[in-house]
This record gives C-alpha cells, structure tokens and sequence, in this order.
C-alpha cells in the first residue's frame, strides 16, 4: 500500500475503452466517521467488466459513477476505525470500497468474511461476487443436467470458469470457449472440460467448433461475452434451450451502440430461453453460494485462479487489460 490514502477518481465518461485520461488519482486524507460507519484498509481491489457499464452515462441496473467521484468497485480488507455496532477494528469485511487505499462506508453495506474459508484472494475470486455470479447463472437460470451439452463463453474467465465447472459436478458435458490455445489448454487440462473452442483461431470458425465440439447441439449457454458468438450459439440450440446473459463484454467498448445477436429467431422455433440476471438479485442468497462453493474449491471440484497487479497507479492499464483478454484468471488490484 502506498504511503498516503490514494483514490482513482473518475473524470471523464469515455467513449471507448478507458484511457489513461478518464481517470485522476488523488490523496485525499479519509473523512471522519458517521454514525454507522466504518473505516476499511483496502487489500484487494476486484477489476471487472461490468465497471465499464458503471463509468458509462446510460441507463442500468445501478446508477452510473458521478463525474469526480471514486470509481466504483468490489475491495475487502480489514476495518481499522468503527463507529458501528456490526463491525469492530481487526474484521474483514467485503463490499463497494472503491478504487482506493482507504474507504469510509456505511457497514450495513458490507458483508462479514469467514477468513478460515481461504486466503483473502479466494474471497474475491471463487468465494466472491464473481464465483456467485457463475453459481447462480449456471444453477439457477441454466439448470443443466447430466443428459445436456452445455456452452460457456469467456470459460477460463473468473466467472465462465465457475460456471462451466459447476455444469461438470451436475455431470454436462461442457464446451468451453476462450482465446488463444494456452486458454485453451487450460480449459482442458486443468478444469476437466469436454471439448474448448478457440474464438480466436484462423482455421476454425466458431460455428465450425460448435459443430465439431457439440454436435447435437445445444441445450444450455452461459454468455458472457454477446455479440457473434451468443448468435453463432444461438444458431446451434436444441429445443427448450436455456439462454444465460451474464454479460456481453464484446460490446462494451460502445455500449451505447451494441449491436442484438443474430439468430433470435431460434428462441422461437425451439422453445428456447434467453434470460439475464445480476447479482443484485441473489445478495440474499449469498451465505448459500459462500457454503458450496467453499467446499467444493476445497476439494478440487471448482479449480481457480487469480491474476494480482500491485499499484493503484496501474489501475487504468489493468482495467484495459480485460478488453484485451490478457488477465489469467479472475483480475485483482493490489493498491
């Protein structure tokens, strides 16, 4: 950690992916505490795609970062001023912190963290919002079950990872699909999937791998990146397919202009459904995801990885890190 209270703050909404010109650093000393408060040393810092969405002046399921304010983002670490009465100093806690060393927040918007479940990046990883995104997706809208091929878009991903593995434990036969052949080396060397799609191969379309990789089609898709590949999936369904939207990265470089898939129409002549969600409609759910999903990372049934970048300086260079797909694993900052 630095040696005074460092904030990224937003001050432009971009047009694009985020340059360094968009954001500002500042060290401002950390405000005294409200009745209810808590005061939080920042550890880890979760980067995420869905932050684009939050930096962007559209209409969404949370309301966009004002111009000047921290920029929005999941953190955890210890609490080391309280005026509270659900926190006392020397607990970790979890929730919106923000990109900063230091972060005063209302502790009824924190969650408390069992740090005898694993070390601290475990709980922004597997045992984080990204890992309960993958649980409740897959098992709550995807349902997959021991006859159905699965697909999971952005599989080596934090949360495609968890998804696609969780499909495996209800005994799928999964496809994952993921850029470059390390990525998918991984999918099937250390996650134990079916077959892996390399989107970003020259000699085999998408299409072409689904036919090859699941040729009798499709029963469930958890989406995570939109765009040509949810229409090149959709273009493959069985009957009474389940659609999963977790998110659509491809087109978050022009929100305001994404583009619908191709192939809708299959929705229709297959009885198929095609259903998005977030977290925020599972939050109170979460001590159920935190339970399995812990004994299952401990016994190797969901394998994991992070990707940990030191330096809130290095915050605008790590979130474009994403949209070039060169994090392995789930992508956390270190301020």
């Amino acid at each position: 950690m630095t040696s005074q209270p460092s904030q990224v703050r937003l001050v432009a909404y971009p047009s694009g992916i985020p340059g360094d010109d968009v954001w500002k650093i500042t060290h401002d000393s950390p405000p005294e505490l409200g009745d209810g408060e808590i005061e939080v040393d920042v550890q880890l810092i979760s980067i995420d795609p869905g932050m684009k969405g939050w930096a962007t002046p559209m209409r969404s399921y949370i309301e966009p970062v004002a111009l000047g304010d921290v920029m929005r983002a999941f953190g955890i670490g210890p609490v080391v001023r309280s005026a509270s009465n659900f926190f006392s100093e020397g607990d970790v806690v979890s929730g919106f912190t923000g990109v900063q060393t230091r972060a005063v927040v209302d502790s009824r918007s924190m969650r408390p963290i069992d740090m005898a479940l694993g070390p601290i990046e475990h709980h922004m990883s597997v045992l984080g919002m990204t890992g309960f995104t993958g649980y409740f997706g897959m098992l709550d809208l995807g349902r997959p079950e021991a006859s159905d091929t699965v697909v999971v878009s952005a599989a080596s991903g934090a949360v495609g990872s968890v998804a696609a593995q969780i499909a495996k434990r209800q005994g799928a036969r999964v496809v994952g699909i993921a850029g470059g052949p390390a990525k998918c080396a991984y999918l099937l060397d250390e996650l134990g999937l079916d077959a892996a799609i390399d989107y970003k191969s020259t000699t085999q379309s998408v299409v072409e791998g689904l036919r090859d990789a699941a040729p009798g089609g499709v029963d469930v898709y958890f989406d995570n990146v939109g765009g040509e590949i949810l229409g090149a999936v959709l273009g493959h369904i069985n009957r009474h397919a389940r659609i999963v939207l977790c998110g659509g990265i491809s087109q978050y470089g022009d929100m305001a202009n994404a583009t619908g898939p191709d192939n809708y129409l299959q929705l229709i002549t297959k009885s198929g459904r095609m259903m998005g969600f977030t977290m925020l409609d599972y939050l109170h759910r979460i001590p159920e995801a935190v339970a399995d999903l812990a004994e299952w990372a401990a016994d190797g049934s969901v394998k994991h990885r992070q990707h940990i970048i030191d330096g809130i300086e290095n915050f605008p260079e790590g979130f474009r890190m994403l949209f070039r797909g060169e994090n392995q694993g789930k992508l956390l900052l270190r301020p």
